[in-house]
């Protein structure tokens, strides 16, 4: 928990918490570079530029291209690549994908991208199962009504429906492609009348653009976040992520989520289709390099036994875990539930196999004047809670709320007012799910006997009782409504 507990130096908020516009530009003041550019009658002027067109950025300009208070509004999104819009879907599937919460997929639908995705390819599970390699203690995430519990979707499918969504608000929002951020210069608000109060932004192309309100989706790398001068508090986990393609040895409905906790780390086998599956399987460094290139029947061998074996059990735990379920399940007879066997794996796609490095990181700011922060800008998380772009999806919601009812109530979209409000609330909730994830990778990456027997008791206390199950759920699988808010700002809402 080391690295998360180095977030929460100052209070629940994060460090360098504002309740006040004269403390943030105190702290701040000498890291925001002062406007060196005279504004200009050729110079195009934009309400809002949002620099990142990857899924978070693109269903930012989209959401806000959607709100009814935002018409008559001017907005931009800049993308350093091409446009993503598959005319027609590959045959094989893409190795990277997403989980998409119910939660998320309200938003998506609130401006019609959903539609597209539905209309594309995406397939929903109806139950997780989660259980520790090292016992037999498990947890089983499911619904009585059969509902959706969530949808893998490709990252690719995802984009190229936020794209399509984007040409059907063309007149809102304005989109460059292949246009890349060299530098960005704005004001503080007390500088002099004679200077530009906006945001300039150098394209590498040599044009020039100024935004009343900067919305940084660059990444974790952001350049937006880094010309702020905003500190990002970073931590390496010695992991990566192995990733790829694979095909099940039989047809099923294949409608669970299947994750395993292994010592070396979590993996996950999540569905696409009847008889193709998803795998994300996070390891040591030099363990997914092994993975990687291995000989494709090594690998799925690799893959089977990593699900199947019980090698890392102990009499001990096995023991102690029994009893202690025997005595649950007389307490919570209805909490207890049937483990299911996880499908076998016959083959992997050729060449879908990649590796990618795992961290920790979160900005100690989401917003300065007349800039905002949002997704693996802000906060960059393990993937084992498969919450990385659900966590971005959410800051759209809360952001595009206060954007809403700012223009509503004819406020200036880049003051610092609403802006705040917005990074009170994500911080608060961005804050405690990171701190819960990193606890759970920290737990479950270890062998040691009396830290297996504390889960294995947990894990199983936790399967018995309902009612937490289903807080759990709730909380995960609706995060972009965690601020009680719809998209679309109502009369209501705004006061």
């Amino acid at each position: 928990m080391a690295a998360v507990v180095g977030l929460l130096p100052c209070c629940s908020f994060g460090p360098y918490c504002r309740k006040s516009f004269c403390l943030r530009t105190s702290l701040v003041g000498s890291l925001v570079r002062r406007d060196s550019l005279r504004s200009n009658g050729s110079t195009a002027v934009y309400d809002v530029v949002v620099s990142g067109g990857g899924m978070v950025g693109t269903a930012m300009a989209a959401a806000l291209g959607h709100d009814v208070h935002l018409s008559d509004k001017k907005i931009l999104l800049l993308e350093a690549g091409p446009k993503k819009v598959a005319n027609q879907l590959p045959k094989s599937y893409s190795n990277r994908v997403s989980a998409i919460t119910p939660g998320s997929a309200t938003l998506l639908g609130s401006f019609g991208a959903w539609d597209h995705i539905c209309n594309m390819r995406v397939k929903p599970f109806r139950r997780m199962q989660v259980w520790d390699a090292c016992s037999e203690a498990m947890i089983i995430f499911d619904k009585d009504n059969l509902e959706d519990m969530g949808y893998i979707v490709e990252n690719d499918v995802i984009l190229s429906a936020l794209t399509k969504q984007l040409e059907a608000v063309s007149d809102q929002v304005e989109v460059l492609y292949r246009s890349r951020a060299v530098g960005y210069t704005w004001s503080l608000p007390y500088q002099t009348s004679d200077s530009s109060p906006w945001i300039h932004i150098d394209l590498a192309d040599g044009h020039k653009l100024q935004t009343k309100l900067l919305i940084g989706a660059d990444g974790q790398n952001s350049m937006v976040r880094k010309a702020a001068g905003i500190q990002n508090m970073q931590y390496r986990y010695e992991q990566s992520a192995v990733v790829a393609t694979l095909h099940l040895s039989e047809a099923t409905d294949n409608n669970v989520a299947w994750q395993r906790f292994l010592p070396s780390g979590p993996i996950a086998l999540l569905p696409l289709s009847d008889t193709v599956s998803s795998l994300v399987w996070s390891t040591s460094h030099e363990h997914a390099s092994q993975l990687q290139n291995m000989e494709e029947e090594r690998f799925i061998d690799s893959i089977n036994s990593a699900f199947w074996s019980n090698a890392n059990h102990s009499d001990f735990i096995d023991t102690a875990g029994s009893m202690f379920r025997s005595a649950v399940s007389l307490l919570m007879p209805s909490g207890t539930a049937a483990r299911q066997l996880p499908p076998s794996v016959a083959k992997v796609d050729p060449k879908s196999r990649a590796v990618f490095p795992l961290g920790l990181g979160h900005a100690t700011e989401y917003v300065q004047h007349r800039v905002a922060l949002i997704g693996d800008a802000a906060h960059r998380v393990h993937p084992l809670a498969g919450q990385g772009v659900n966590m971005g999806f959410g800051d759209i919601a809360c952001l595009s709320h206060h954007l809403s009812a700012a223009a509503f109530n004819g406020r200036d979209l880049g003051s610092l007012k609403h802006l705040l409000q917005y990074e009170e609330e994500r911080q608060r909730h961005n804050l405690s799910l990171m701190a819960a994830i990193d606890m759970l990778k920290r737990l479950y990456s270890t062998s040691m006997a009396p830290l297996v027997l504390l889960r294995t008791w947990g894990l199983q206390a936790t399967n018995a009782v309902p009612p937490v199950k289903e807080q759990i759920m709730a909380f995960a699988t609706l995060e972009p409504i965690q601020t009680g808010r719809t998209l679309t700002t109502t009369t209501e809402a705004t006061h």
